[in-house]
């Protein structure tokens, strides 16, 4: 693994735990904030936030354990490298962000940061997959 990746996997690291204290603020928020447990919307949305973040972080994890193997050249290679956490970022706040209001009923225009969190993360992942068949050939 390359000095970058490994700097990378340090901060994600360091970060994960933060998902999991936002998974107990949910927590939280749904057992004791009646405002929170009233906005069916909010709450999915939330929940969708963070389920994301998690997910993300953890595949931007191995993302990096590849990145380096990968036929690619250094700047595509550092676009591969900071395109899935940075989707880790894009996604949850859109969904967080659009419905901040207690009783938002319908997502702001925030909400499209996941269209454009999407696009990169598709890009992403497509690149290193392509990258990958480019060293090593096609599955059989």
């Amino acid at each position: 693994m390359s000095s970058e990746s490994r700097r990378l996997a340090r901060i994600l690291l360091v970060v994960l735990p933060t998902v999991m204290v936002g998974g107990v603020s949910l927590l939280t928020l749904l057992v004791w904030d009646p405002a929170y447990a009233a906005n069916q919307l909010r709450q999915d949305l939330w929940r969708a936030g963070h389920a994301h973040a998690g997910v993300l972080l953890v595949l931007s994890l191995i993302v990096l354990r590849y990145v380096d193997d990968a036929q690619l050249t250094d700047a595509v290679k550092r676009f591969v490298r900071f395109s899935v956490p940075s989707c880790a970022i894009l996604l949850p706040a859109a969904f967080f962000l659009s419905v901040l209001s207690p009783q938002a009923q319908k997502p702001n225009a925030l909400i499209y940061l996941a269209y454009v969190g999407a696009a990169l993360l598709a890009t992403g992942v497509l690149t290193l997959g392509v990258g990958l068949i480019q060293r090593y050939g096609r599955a059989p």
